[in-house]
Order: structure tokens, then C-alpha cells, then sequence
């Protein structure tokens, strides 16, 4: 619709818009956003006391966006507290869109400071809705690396936070290494500088570990570091965060989500580079425990080492030896003794066994004038011993056995016993 609500004619190649035209249904979409409140800081103050109108520059706190304020002089003069860049304020005011320039801006009825009350209320808040979401559980935070390989520092160029971490961190230890990117630290321009300051950062391979430094400030110059987008860039970032505003009464809220708070930028130093001086008193009295209880320990084997060598068993390892060989002596000795008599008992009944034998043997008979007579079988068979005169008819070979040998006979005739 244009400014008599009615619609004006699409616009072709054969039926283009003049400028005018464009201005003109522009300026009717927008007024009808009525008026609106506002919030932002304040970049520019462009505002003289001859002038009729003043001109302003809001932008958001968050994100790299900006609107033009235009605001009659005596509005700016009547306010209590004078505006200066910087300022966090709410304005009341009606989108306005000036035809002849095509150029947007906020026609601003009323502005009001945002007071610290509020601010602070509102950084409140915002604790609490980031806690109960778990950005500052403790079980999130990264752990710190012991010797960081290369440190980010994030802050307001050449400033005392600045000079302070870096000199600290040197003297600790002089090879330290930092990648440092200066942003603004305060105002509009903060929070988006320091969140892509923090992604270039934490995409750096080289980088172990971030720190965010400020040298404290007033409640509104610390506003960015308590802003939602920079606590959500902090939580979201795979590095170890370092938060080193120094301001002890009203801590940011980058202090909770952070995963390392310290009070100043040079408690930040401290807590992020280890004293140089410090480790080497540590591994010299680690290398002198380390040496005493070696020495501890030599000492008690030594010690044990002597008492087993003053034993007797290895004062002269052939104790037992000579002890075993004298048992293993008198043992034989033993057993001989034993052997000789047993063998001599036997001998003994053997003699008197062998005499029982040749006294009632054959050989004794015959030996007294008896003797065997055997005859010898034709086959060659055994002889056999003759008991009968029909084992001998006359003609039968015969051996006569006597005490020193044997006769060969042969029998002439047989008579049987009377």
C-alpha cells in the first residue's frame, strides 16, 4: 500500500518505479512499525548546542549492527546526566525513513540511561538462566595444560593487562610463546571483536589455552564481558578459557563460564605459566629424594648382603660339604662293618654246612673204602647207579666210582645175596 493506502502498480521492465515512488511506499511501510522501544550503546554523540537536531549512533551490544538516532537538541540538553559514547540507554522512538535522501533513522522522543541497578539485575538474570543450563557446572571446565605450547591473550591493545600478563609469563619462563590479538575491551565493538578474536584463536592448532584480560573497570565498561554471545562463544570454544578481568566487587559473567578464573591478568600469568625457577627447585629436591633413598636402599642391601655373607655357610661354602662327606664316610664304614660280619657269619655257616654235607656225602664213604658202581646204557644214556644184580647181567659195562676216581669193568657173572 502506498501513503493513501491504496496499491500501487507492480513494477516492470515497461512500467518502472520512479525513486520517488520507491521513497514514498518505503516511508509508508516502515512508519507503520509506530513507535518502539529500544535498547542499546551509544558510538556517537554528534550534538552542538546552535544545532536543531542532534544526531546519534546506537548499536547493538551483541553484533555488528547500528542504527542512526535523530533526536531535537533541546532533548539532549534537558537530560540529567549528559550522553557520551559509551552510554548502555533505552530510547523511545519512531522509525522514520526521509524521502529526498533515502536514508532510515529513529526519530527518538525520550532516552533514558539503562542505571547500573538494572544493569546489574539484569547480569543476574542472566547467571542464572546460563547456571541452570550447566555452563558453569564444574564437570564442563577443561583442564589447564601444564606447559602450554603457545598461549592465546585476547586483549585492549597496548594495555596495562597486556604488558602485565606478558611480562609476568616471561619472567616465570623466559621461552614462553603467545599469540596475542588486541580488541576492543569495552564498548559496542567488544563483544564481536572478542568473539571472533576467541573462534581465530581456538581454530589455532598451535594454541593450547586462551586468556581473556582486562584490567578491571567500572560496572558499564565491563557490560561485554557479561553479554549472552560471549558466554555461549566461551562454553562452545575446545580450548581451556582463562578469564582475567580484575574486578573483584562485580564479577563478569565470563567468570563462571570461563573454565579458569583469575582475580588480575597477573594472577592469570601465575596460574597459566609455571615458574621456571620454581621446577627446577622442584626436580633438585626431587633428583635429592631420589638420590637419599637410592643411597637408603644400597645402604639396607649392603647391610643385608654382610649378614648373609658372615653365615657360616658362606663364611666357607664347604662346611657343608665336608659335613655331608664325613657323614657319607662313617656311613660306608658303617655299612662295611656291617657287610664284613654278615659275611662272615654266613661263611662261617656255610663251612659248617659244607662239612655236614661231606660227612654224610658220598665222597666220605668213598673215601672210607666204599663205592658206586654204575652201569652204562648201550644207547648212551645216563649211567645209572646199580642197586640190583638185574641192572648188571653179565657183559654190562660198568664204572666203578672210588674215593680218587673211577673204574671201567665189565661184569662177568651175578649171584644173588645168600
Amino acid at each position: 500500500m502506498d501513503n493513501n493506502g491504496t496499491k500501487p502498480p507492480a513494477s516492470t521492465s515497461e512500467t518502472p518505479w520512479p525513486v520517488r515512488r520507491v521513497n514514498s511506499t518505503v516511508k509508508g511501510w516502515i512508519e507503520r512499525l509506530g513507535f518502539l522501544w529500544v535498547e542499546g550503546q551509544l558510538t556517537q554523540v554528534n550534538m552542538k548546542p546552535t544545532w536543531k537536531l542532534s544526531y546519534l549512533t546506537l548499536r547493538d551490544t551483541e553484533e555488528q549492527a547500528s542504527v542512526q538516532l535523530t533526536c531535537s537538541t533541546s532533548l539532549l540538553r534537558n537530560m540529567p546526566t549528559p550522553l557520551k559514547d559509551g552510554d548502555r540507554v533505552v530510547i523511545h522512538g519512531k522509525p522514520a525513513f526521509f524521502e529526498g535522501r533515502g536514508s532510515f533513522s529513529l526519530w527518538a522522543t525520550e532516552i533514558r540511561h539503562v542505571g547500573e541497578g538494572e544493569l546489574l539485575a539484569r547480569i543476574e538474570m542472566l547467571r542464572k538462566q546460563l547456571a541452570a543450563e550447566g555452563l558453569f557446572d564444574p564437570a564442563r571446565k577443561k583442564a589447564l595444560p601444564y606447559l602450554p605450547n603457545k598461549i592465546g591473550l585476547i586483549t585492549g591493545r597496548g594495555s596495562a593487562a597486556e604488558r602485565d600478563v606478558l611480562s609476568v609469563s616471561q619472567d616465570r619462563w623466559p621461552a614462553v610463546s603467545f599469540r596475542v590479538i588486541n580488541t576492543a575491551v569495552q564498548g559496542a565493538n567488544a563483544v564481536p571483536e572478542v568473539i571472533e578474536a576467541l573462534r581465530a584463536l581456538d581454530t589455532d592448532p598451535e594454541v593450547d589455552v586462551i586468556i581473556i584480560a582486562r584490567g578491571g573497570g567500572s560496572v558499564e565498561d565491563l557490560l561485554p564481558f557479561s553479554e549472552e554471545a560471549l558466554q555461549r562463544a566461551v562454553a562452545a570454544a575446545a580450548t581451556p578459557v582463562v578469564s582475567a578481568i580484575g574486578h573483584e566487587p562485580d564479577s563478569p559473567v565470563l567468570d563462571n563460564v570461563a573454565d579458569l578464573r583469575a582475580a588480575t591478568p597477573t594472577d592469570a600469568a601465575k596460574r597459566v605459566v609455571p615458574d621456571v625457577a620454581q621446577e627446577r627447585a622442584l626436580i633438585a629436591e626431587a633428583r635429592s629424594r631420589m638420590a637419599a633413598a637410592l643411597r637408603g636402599w644400597v645402604e639396607r642391601e649392603r647391610r643385608g648382603l654382610a649378614n648373609v655373607r658372615s653365615r657360616p655357610v658362606l663364611a666357607n661354602p664347604l662346611t657343608p660339604i665336608n659335613l655331608r662327606r664325613d657323614e657319607l664316610e662313617r656311613a660306608r664304614n658303617s655299612i662295611r662293618r656291617e657287610l664284613t660280619y654278615l659275611l662272615g657269619q654266613e661263611t662261617s655257616r656255610i663251612q659248617s654246612l659244607r662239612a655236614q654235607v661231606s660227612a654224610l656225602g658220598p665222597s666220605a664213604t668213598l673215601e672210607r673204602g666204599y663205592a658206586v658202581v654204575q652201569v652204562l646204557p648201550r644207547d648212551h644214556s645216563d649211567p645209572e647207579v646199580v642197586t640190583s644184580i638185574a641192572q648188571a647181567p653179565p657183559g654190562s659195562q660198568l664204572r666203578i666210582r672210588v674215593g680218587d676216581g673211577s673204574i671201567t669193568a665189565a661184569g662177568m657173572s651175578t649171584s644173588p645175596a645168600d
